[in-house]
């Protein structure tokens, strides 16, 4: 192994010089590095300003409006792509091939977020997801893929501070004891999520260049990455994919707001501009949401018979002909029997489209109908006016609204919520009639647009929409947090992926919902996946061992069948105490974590936040909140239902009970709360813990 650092800086590894270092001396080697650095920012801007430059002269060069458009968006969107964030690494790698690789002998390649070139088109750094570049990921002193020495780079804000090497085809190889792969990771969180590409592990790599056909469903224990392995894998399938997934769109599913502002700058960071991110709820909204439901009534409205009951209640709307046709198109009358449209009606039904594609459907086999007549009396093909007055035809259109009516999502739910005949009849053999009458609104409103719909309603809605029209679908969809998604909302994400693949990323331990999921193959199923390989990630890189091994107790009592979680972190602290006074112990303990690098999470039960934050507030100790990613402040006070997915530096956890008091689920709310913390973790309490932490 060869490590060289640059001199007199406390945080970085104290250089090893070899006895005879074959490669020359280390100073000279890492000011080479500095340079080529130079040279490939310098190379950057100037791939940039050329961008620039065609973006602002595209109207000059294209040859009509439409090409000018196309070319400015593809400019605009190529110019951000080529953003470089002067704090962050442009290369954190390098690979140094031997003469056994034929294909590259003798070669080095620099590794980092995206491809360079010099003017001459030669590449400076070669993007992380180049087929080259796996092997900074998967060569091994076992299988070294005829790489000589693999290289890693350690920065402080964008500077260039030192290096490390394995030389892999003599047997070196650090793996997790590289101290930079170590001090990368373990660098303190502040701000919003960063990307990982200098830390991938082997395990991860091998999930983020799945091919784009696969699903795939990932098991993570806290602190394993999963959440990193999914946005790595959408911006490797961008990068590989380019013009199929930039027409058909990437989707990034999380479970609030306050997630995916903290993810948000992982993808531009690695140049991925154009994904789509969304809570499901965002997805789902077609109505405005006014009101909260019961939560037995909520659990029962997220339950999959539901998707039944819908699908029946529609088809109760399709009717039998029962008599026949006469139009009139001012020169003829044209009639049809009901023969022909028993025969319409019938075939349309047993072809499955959506309801309104079935409606259009018999629309056009009707007027077919009457085409055929007008060519056998006029022995000519009508005209298609002739053919579009025929389809607006009053008989015709009576003839629709009677055998198949026009519906709206929202008009079939409100239906069905608020007429017990209708409700009774599409959940006959399916629910109870004590659930029916649960799903009756105490106030129902005399039209959809007079209903106060719920967050629930609205999932019903867009399975209503998904029966009566089809969705428009993405390429792939990465979904996150995904074991508190109910069937319902597993059946919307699938009407979006039905043409594409997903990538499933949660932990049943974590899951918190009423209707969490146990089984990974059941979500599947209603996602449309069954067959999708479901792979644990069970070593963490994050959270502490001694952390991991608190939350853990907590695993036999949340009826999981998940294997624990295991770190490889055996630094960070843990601090459990009884406090007298909650408030002013959360001050203390909060001035305490100041004094250490790295951001500062409060996390309590939800009708405790407030006065937490205004005790560090009267102690002159400012505060932010999940939804803000950007604040300066370095303390945010988080309540306990919305911190999954996000991580401090430091954690300090207020009164675990109460947590746990707060909703049915309220131990694996607690599980999800204590694995937070990257460094350290304090937890304050004065009624007794819990008693599988006890």
């Amino acid at each position: 192994m060869t490590l060289a650092a640059e001199p007199d800086r406390a945080s970085l590894p104290d250089p090893v010089q070899p006895d005879a270092s074959p490669e020359g001396d280390l100073d000279a080697q890492l000011a080479a590095e500095r340079a080529h650095l130079d040279t490939s920012r310098a190379a950057l801007r100037r791939m940039r300003e050329r961008a620039e430059a065609l973006f602002a002269t595209g109207d000059k060069v294209a040859g009509d409006a439409y090409t000018a458009e196309q070319l400015g968006r593809h400019m605009a969107r190529r110019v951000k792509e080529l953003a470089d964030d002067p704090t962050t690494p442009l290369f954190f790698g390098r690979l140094d091939f031997g003469d056994a690789d034929a294909d590259h002998a003798g070669r080095e390649y620099h590794v980092g977020r995206r491809h360079v070139t010099d003017e001459a088109g030669e590449p400076l750094v070669l993007d992380w997801r180049a087929p080259i570049s796996r092997s900074f990921y998967r060569a091994s002193a076992r299988d070294p893929q005829g790489v000589a020495v693999r290289r890693r780079f350690g920065f402080s804000s964008g500077v260039l501070t030192s290096f490390e090497d394995e030389h892999l085809d003599r047997g070196e190889e650090l793996g997790t004891a590289s101290r930079i792969l170590t001090a990368e990771i373990e660098r303190p969180r502040v701000g919003p999520m960063r990307d990982i590409v200098a830390t991938i592990q082997p395990e991860q790599d091998e999930l983020v260049r799945a091919d784009l056909t696969d699903s795939i469903c990932v098991q993570g224990a806290p602190g394993t990455g999963k959440t990193a392995v999914g946005l790595h894998r959408a911006a490797y399938l961008l990068y590989l994919h380019r013009e199929r997934l930039r027409r058909s769109g990437v989707l990034i599913v999380g479970p609030n707001r306050a997630f995916l502002s903290y993810i948000a700058a992982v993808l531009p960071a690695l140049g991925e501009v154009e994904v789509e991110q969304a809570t499901v709820e965002d997805l789902v909204v077609r109505v405005p949401v006014r009101a909260v439901d019961d939560p037995a009534v909520a659990t029962l409205k997220h339950d999959v018979r539901m998707a039944e009951v819908l699908r029946r209640a529609a088809e109760a709307h399709i009717g039998t002909p029962t008599e026949p046709i006469m139009v009139s198109d001012g020169s003829f009358r044209w009639r049809i029997g009901l023969d022909p449209l028993h025969r319409v009606v019938d075939e349309t039904r047993r072809e499955g489209l959506p309801y309104a594609t079935g409606r259009e459907r018999v629309r056009a086999r009707v007027v077919g109908l009457l085409q055929r007549q007008s060519e056998a009396r006029r022995a000519e093909s009508p005209s298609d006016g002739w053919l579009r007055r025929m389809g607006k035809a009053k008989p015709v259109t009576a003839f629709l609204d009677a055998v198949w009516p026009a519906l709206t999502p929202e008009g079939l739910v409100h239906r069905l919520l608020t007429d017990p005949d209708t409700l009774a009849a599409a959940a006959d053999g399916l629910l109870t009639a004590e659930e029916q009458e649960l799903l009756r609104p105490a106030k129902p409103g005399r039209t959809p647009k007079a209903m106060k719909w719920t967050a629930a309603d609205a999932v019903l809605i867009d399975e209503a929409a998904g029966l009566i029209e089809r969705p428009a679908g993405f390429g792939h969809v990465v979904v996150d947090e995904a074991q508190d998604l109910s069937p319902m909302q597993c059946r919307a994400i699938a009407r979006r992926s039905e043409h594409g693949s997903i990538t499933l990323l949660g932990d049943l331990a974590q899951g918190t919902a009423p209707w969490a999921a146990t089984d990974w193959r059941e979500s599947l199923a209603h996602l449309g996946k069954p067959d999708a390989a479901v792979v644990p990630l069970s070593v963490g890189f994050r959270v502490p061992a001694a952390v991991v091994a608190f939350a853990n107790r907590l695993l036999p009592a949340l009826a999981v069948d998940v294997p624990p979680a295991r770190s490889l972190r055996r630094d960070g602290a843990l601090d459990v105490r009884t406090a007298d006074d909650l408030a002013a112990a959360t001050v203390a303990e909060v001035r305490a974590a100041l004094a250490h690098d790295g951001s500062v999470g409060v996390i309590a039960a939800d009708d405790a936040v407030d006065g937490l934050r205004a005790a560090l507030a009267a102690a002159g100790i400012e505060t932010g909140t999940a939804d803000d990613v950007d604040s300066a402040a370095r303390v945010t006070v988080v309540p306990a239902t919305l911190v999954k997915g996000l991580e401090y530096d430091h954690v300090v956890v207020v009164e675990p009970a109460a947590i746990v008091a707060a909703e049915p689920r309220g131990l694996h709310r607690l599980y999800v709360v204590l694995t937070r913390a990257v460094s350290r973790l304090a937890v304050l309490h004065t009624a007794p813990l819990p008693a599988p932490l006890g």
